[in-house]
């Protein structure tokens, strides 16, 4: 069985002023009846010491406390009476309401009106005097007001509990939208590092791997010059990166974002990259001239471009590699093909960071996304890019 809760120190307090001060009241003769209870006088102070002890239980059992509250009052009636006694039933009733259950809290006011309403009939009928409603009127000071008084303040009490959950639950929301908007943008400049740089760093590591593996002069000045163009490309991709993420100040403006102009210039320099594995790549574009679309759709279309050829470099088998670009009134369509099976020579290895980025990118854009082998008219497999992006930027998730 649980332990029953030690009384609270205001309470042992409450209980102690109210006894002495009814001890003191006792002794000085000061009583409410002058005189006109049962004898002995003594006899007040059990109803005041069973009250005394009703508060040491007004916060831990109020209900109870009311209770022994109201029995100790009415043996209270048949003796001389004590001021102190009838102020500490008036706290119980004001604490049965606050700490008492929202039940209790509802119904003692209620019950409190009708009982004192039943007191004011009851003595007019049996006084026949208007003075009668006196009677009614005290025994409202002593249940009515503190109950109603007990209603108040654990109305305003609720409020600010309330008010005070309402700002721990906003303050827990803007700690997860603050976390998830943190993770959110790692996971941006996670695809944009990524999209970067990887192209340039796979035709390093393909070229540099055909340098160490085939001994022909030749071969190696040419794969010099194609690691050295992707290393200085690569690291002016890494300056605008850096760029983003500082302070650039000093009325710097910052770096345009790629746009599906720059995709001949991605064929270009795939070409000069793929050139000793027997890739060619070659472009199909439907689109009307000069048809608008929102910046965040040309720069997901791009950078899904862009990775794609990379995969084809690290990956496709020696063949054509074919980008097309398609639009209707609703949607642009990314499609990218490449062979798919073995490839002889060196190859880069891959991490599944890229496809992750490209359907990351597309899910952003509320747009549909596949990749995967496919079989081709001709009986053939190919591996296949398929992005559809839809051109109203209205669609984008925020």
């Amino acid at each position: 069985m649980t332990a029953p809760a030690r009384p609270h120190r205001d309470d042992v307090l409450i209980a102690v002023a109210g006894l002495l001060g009814g001890l003191v009241l006792w002794a000085l003769g000061l009583d409410t009846r002058g005189g006109h209870g049962v004898d002995p006088h003594a006899l007040l102070l059990l109803p005041l010491t069973a009250m005394s002890g009703a508060e040491l239980l007004r916060r831990t059992m109020p209900n109870t406390a009311l209770a022994i509250g109201c029995t100790a009052m009415l043996a209270d009636q048949f003796t001389d009476g004590n001021v102190a006694t009838i102020a500490m039933f008036t706290d119980l009733v004001y604490a049965a309401v606050l700490y008492g259950t929202p039940a209790a809290a509802r119904r003692i006011p209620a019950v409190s009106m009708v009982a004192t309403a039943a007191v004011t009939v009851t003595a007019l009928v049996v006084f026949q005097d208007a003075q009668a409603v006196l009677l009614g009127l005290v025994f409202a000071l002593v249940t009515v007001a503190p109950a109603w008084t007990g209603v108040s303040v654990r109305t305003h009490r609720d409020a600010a509990e309330a008010a005070q959950l309402r700002a721990e639950q906003t303050a827990l929301l803007a700690e997860i939208d603050r976390t998830q908007a943190v993770t959110a943008e790692r996971a941006r400049m996670a695809r944009e590092l990524h999209d970067m740089v990887a192209n340039h760093l796979s035709a390093i590591a393909i070229h540099s791997t055909a340098a160490l593996s085939i001994d022909d002069p030749g071969t190696s000045r040419d794969a010099l010059a194609v690691i050295r163009e992707n290393s200085v490309e690569g690291l002016a991709e890494m300056r605008r990166l850096i760029g983003l993420l500082r302070d650039r100040g000093a009325g710097a403006e910052p770096a345009p974002a790629p746009r599906l102009t720059g995709v001949d210039a991605l064929l270009d320099q795939a070409r000069t990259n793929g050139a000793s594995s027997g890739l060619e790549f070659t472009l199909t574009d439907t689109r009307e001239d000069g048809s608008p679309l929102p910046a965040p759709v040309e720069l997901a279309a791009y950078r899904i471009i862009q990775e794609s050829l990379t995969n084809a470099l690290k990956h496709a088998s020696p063949g054509e590699i074919t980008v097309s670009l398609d639009q209707d009134e609703q949607t642009l369509t990314v499609r990218v093909t490449s062979p798919y099976g073995e490839r002889p020579g060196p190859r880069a290895p891959g991490s599944g960071a890229g496809l992750v980025g490209m359907r990351e990118r597309v899910a952003l854009l509320d747009g549909q996304f596949e990749s995967g082998p496919v079989t081709n008219g001709d009986g053939a497999t190919i591996w296949r890019v398929r992005a559809q992006l839809p051109v109203d930027e209205g669609n984008a998730k925020a």
